[in-house]
């Protein structure tokens, strides 16, 4: 069995994967968030969920930064976390 583990890390990788500005589409979002589209929508025009961008100028499809979908899923912890009941 080999150990994936980098020799220069002491950290499993596949806990905590780099945050990159790969682009995801909605099915991946959900998969990850765990809310349905029409919620993410409603936070997007709160400013409380990341906004999409659009693929193509002036074209419909869009998709997410993965990178800001990560820091909105790490932030929501943090404030899960809190003892602070107004943060949640």
């Amino acid at each position: 069995m080999t150990n994936n583990i980098h020799p220069l890390t002491t950290e499993d990788p596949s806990k905590n994967p780099p945050p990159t500005n790969r682009l995801l589409r909605w099915p991946d979002v959900q998969l990850m968030t765990g809310i349905c589209r029409s919620h993410a929508h409603q936070l997007i025009a709160q400013g409380k969920f990341p906004a999409p961008i659009k693929l193509v100028e002036g074209g419909r499809a869009s998709a997410w930064v993965e990178s800001e979908i990560f820091s909105w899923l790490e932030q929501r912890i943090a404030d899960s976390r809190s003892t602070d009941p107004e943060a949640a």
